[in-house]
């Protein structure tokens, strides 16, 4: 819109060579090679939708070869020559996540075994074995053909490996090779036995070849074993992966790779993932329309969960692969988007940090269990319908933000996730048993730091802090070698922290550190000391009582007993029960730099109020934001770009940057309007 191609070229990185914002969806062609005159009808709709690529081949296998050894491209190949001539790329992705039932039936070693004990049946996807020979040699054999067939065809733009990869499987296979990974790891069985605690229960092993997975009617008491059975698991993933990347790699290394991640995912540690990857994309289907929610909280929570996968690979923009245009068919209750809403959500997608927002899927298939599925093209194929003029409309917004492909978040502040932690949390036996609230713990967090108008990065125990003036810790109950140092030393050189409850309780094993908590050299740090935690029923609270003003914030869930070392400022205090009048919440200097520990679950102005008050000794710029409205801002060598998105139901006024409004093509001085689930990007050239 405001560049030509060659500008855009010259000017701009982007993220595959296609010099484009994305704009697309998955598109499932093999399920109507019956009918011309729709993939005919597809193409021409495509182009009116603004649709610039598309995924193709994902669930493909069984049209590509339909029996061992026989293979048909051609289709393929048709397909994507008339797609390109009309300006449309291909995403292809290697069909892997759903096999044919020829290749079970023959070789019933393919299927996954289930954490009972039993082998799977053919159906549904992401179910064969990840360790399996055979399994991988048909992969091989596939892949090698689909290179020769259309590898070299110039709309192609990216490999897209599999689908929603996740699972485990514990057949012989597997438990043989974790038993490897374990003797790799630990080298000796009472190293092992140490790390896992086997004295309790009297669950010692004298060898490697006594340990199994932790099955449903098996070993559940050893933390040990369930997080080291998780980091195997995804050890194997990536494994499998690079068993896919390497092939692609050496036949297309001009082609990109990338798989979809997906939102807060339990069964694989991105961070790890991510290094057999180009760049990082993942599938968003947020609960919009909730009536016990919000559009302003379930968007909140949608930035944080942009913000978790970026963070995966944060020197690349990311993907957005899979999102709907309209509603899932899965969750319990599948609710329509409120018209803007989409638009919205795509802008909000772009804002934190995305060079492309996709859908599943361009046209809803005839049957199937997503046959009822959000879809661009609906059962009655038209092209003038309320969802087709909204992406068309969505998609005219994602062109005009071209300009700001290949620049990243800027961020002043960074939250720390870590999957290793997450597991150990989940499967502590302590606090709330069935459900920890991490992942609500994160995004509350989160939320305040954006209403204050502050960008944070999501990012693992291995990321440098230096490039940040505020770093905050929700819930990090393991603390891995080296990174209480990391934060000691980030703090003493005049770095700020923010902690929350259940800091530091265990270590990389699970197992409890010694001498109190928080453990491994944190109590000196933040100046205090947990000594004990109370976890509370629902519906049960307390109050936390502002020391130096009237301000009472309500608590839920934990309250920890916190004791504070002398020199330590008692910022709040428990307002009821026992230990009514003792710390909640506590500021610390240490070195040249602050401390924040809050020892409860505070309600959203009790976090704001320690949050405002970290980001003002960390000298943090705030922003003085209207309710509902989001901030977020894209930084390149040229340009910042200041998004501003109205996640309300009512017209706001904002102050903005003075600049380009991107999206309106207008100038704006200062302040403007924003309609209902609207929003602006202010293009600011550096000087």
């Amino acid at each position: 819109m405001f560049y030509s191609v060659e500008e855009r070229e010259s000017t701009m990185n982007f993220i595959t060579k296609a010099p484009v914002m994305l704009c697309g969806g998955d598109y499932n062609p093999d399920q109507w090679l019956d009918r011309p005159d729709i993939l005919e009808a597809d193409i021409r709709m495509m182009k009116k939708a603004g649709m610039n690529s598309v995924t193709l081949g994902v669930f493909a296998w069984a049209a590509y070869e339909p029996r061992e050894g026989e293979y048909n491209f051609t289709w393929l190949r048709e397909i994507m020559d008339r797609l390109y001539d009309q300006g449309i790329y291909t995403e292809l992705a290697t069909p892997t996540g759903a096999k044919p039932n020829w290749l079970a039936r023959k070789y019933p070693e393919v299927l996954r075994v289930q954490s009972n004990g039993v082998r799977d049946h053919q159906g549904m996807r992401h179910n064969h074995c990840l360790t399996s020979p055979i399994y991988r040699q048909k992969v091989e054999e596939l892949l090698n053909h689909l290179i020769d067939s259309v590898g070299d065809h110039p709309g192609l733009i990216l490999w897209h490996i599999s689908n929603e990869l996740g699972g485990e499987c514990y057949c012989p296979l597997c438990q043989e090779r974790f038993r490897g990974w374990l003797k790799e790891k630990y080298h000796t069985i009472d190293a092992l036995n140490h790390a896992w605690w086997t004295s309790f229960w009297s669950h010692h092993y004298d060898s490697f070849d006594e340990v199994e997975p932790p099955f449903d009617n098996g070993e559940q008491s050893l933390n040990g074993l369930k997080l080291d059975w998780r980091r195997f698991t995804t050890w194997n993933m990536m494994d499998y992966v690079h068993s896919e990347t390497a092939i692609l790699r050496k036949r297309t290394p001009n082609v990109p790779i990338t798989t979809n991640l997906m939102e807060y995912f339990p069964g694989l540690d991105y961070h790890k993932l991510q290094r057999e990857l180009d760049f990082v994309c993942w599938d968003s289907y947020p609960h919009w329309g909730r009536p016990d929610r919000s559009t302003t909280v379930t968007a909140g929570m949608t930035a944080f969960d942009h913000a978790l996968i970026r963070g995966c690979k944060p020197d690349k923009p990311f993907l957005l692969m899979e999102s709907t245009p309209s509603l899932v068919n899965w969750h319990e209750y599948n609710k329509l988007k409120r018209p803007g809403v989409n638009r919205m959500s795509a802008i909000q997608t772009v804002a934190c940090g995305a060079d492309g927002v996709q859908y599943f899927q361009w046209r809803k298939g005839r049957g199937g269990s997503e046959q009822f599925h959000g879809a661009v093209v609906d059962h009655d194929g038209r092209d003038d319908t309320r969802v087709f003029n909204e992406v068309t409309a969505t998609n005219e917004a994602l062109a005009a933000l071209t300009p700001v492909c290949g620049s990243l978040p800027k961020a002043d502040a960074a939250m720390i996730f870590d999957w290793d932690n997450r597991w150990a949390l989940d499967d502590a036996w302590g606090m709330q048993i069935k459900q920890k609230n991490l992942r609500e713990t994160c995004c509350q967090l989160y939320a305040q730091l954006n209403h204050c108008g502050v960008e944070t990065d999501v990012v693992g125990v291995d990321a440098d802090l230096n490039r940040y003036k505020l770093v905050v810790l929700p819930m990090l109950f393991m603390t891995k070698p080296g990174f209480a140092q990391k934060i000691r030393e980030y703090v003493e050189n005049g770095g700020t922290v923010v902690a929350t409850y259940l800091l530091g309780y265990v270590d990389e094993s699970t197992l409890c550190w010694l001498g109190g908590f928080p453990g491994d050299g944190l109590r000196e740090v933040f100046g205090v000391t947990a000594s004990e935690l109370d976890t509370l029923y629902p519906g049960e609270g307390n109050r936390a009582i502002w020391v130096k003003s009237s301000q009472q914030s309500s608590i839920k869930d934990y309250c920890e007993l916190l004791q504070p070392a002398e020199g330590t400022e008692v910022v709040a205090v428990y307002g009821q029960d026992f230990y009514s009048g003792h710390a909640a919440v506590t500021h610390h200097v240490f070195g040249k730099g602050h401390a924040y520990y809050i020892g409860a679950r505070l309600d959203d102005a009790g976090n704001a109020a320690v949050l405002r008050a970290a980001l003002a000794d960390a000298k943090v710029h705030l922003r003085d934001l209207p309710q509902g409205v989001e901030y977020h801002c894209r930084e390149s060598e040229n340009a910042r770009y200041h998004f501003y998105i109205n996640t309300t139901q009512s017209a706001v006024k904002v102050q903005v940057e003075s600049g380009a409004d991107l999206l309106s093509g207008k100038n704006v001085l200062g302040s403007m309007e924003l309609k209902p689930y609207d929003a602006c990007a202010i293009e600011e050239k550096m000087k």
